[in-house]
């Protein structure tokens, strides 16, 4: 026998919709566990091979600031995925509303549950190169979904810095940033 889900109470829907799963466990015991479902995500670091930088956003994320105080955080490009889009479909919307930016080809680098403790998020980590001219717009998100995005473009010896300083603070930032340096070690150089 194999943990089950018993029931899924829903409390709250908005944004996000919270629940408690009543689970099974394999000898009979049930246990009570939160779970938070905004739906999937794709997030995307572009980066100039040429003039080797990196285009990211920085923006106010409210958890962080309830948290830590954290007014802003600097992250690579990412949004939900709508409906059964394809996550390639949403990291190139989002490079584009936030970024400014045309991607065409999307490496994958993974797959990866975001927070598996509460969260139902999955999302889809992609690396992009990207050239200046691919910058066709200004970025800075959606106005009516009240996105406040700053594009940040940042040299990438400068970000691996800021990361070996314990500056990255966000999680699929800091897995696209390892990525890019496994992956092309001769850009940091």
């Amino acid at each position: 026998m194999k943990p089950s889900v018993v029931k899924l109470e829903r409390t709250h829907k908005r944004w996000a919709t919270m629940s408690i799963a009543t689970i099974r466990m394999p000898d009979g015991r049930t246990l009570l566990r939160d779970v938070e479902d905004h739906g999937r995500a794709a997030a995307v670091l572009p980066y100039d091979p040429l003039r080797r930088t990196a285009l990211l956003v920085e923006q106010l994320r409210a958890a962080a600031l309830v948290a830590a105080g954290a007014t802003h955080t600097l992250e690579a490009i990412a949004g939900l995925v709508d409906g059964e889009d394809d996550p390639t479909d949403t990291a190139r919307r989002e490079a584009l509303e936030e970024g400014g930016l045309r991607l065409a080809a999307l490496e994958h680098v993974a797959t990866a549950w975001s927070t598996p403790g509460v969260s139902t998020e999955r999302m889809a980590l992609y690396l992009a190169e990207y050239r200046a001219e691919d910058r066709v717009a200004d970025g800075g998100g959606v106005a009516h979904d009240e996105e406040e995005v700053k594009v940040v473009e940042i040299g990438l010896r400068e970000l691996a810095a800021l990361m070996a300083a314990g500056g990255l603070v966000d999680m699929k930032t800091l897995a696209l940033v390892q990525a890019l340096q496994l992956r092309r070690p001769e850009l940091f150089g």
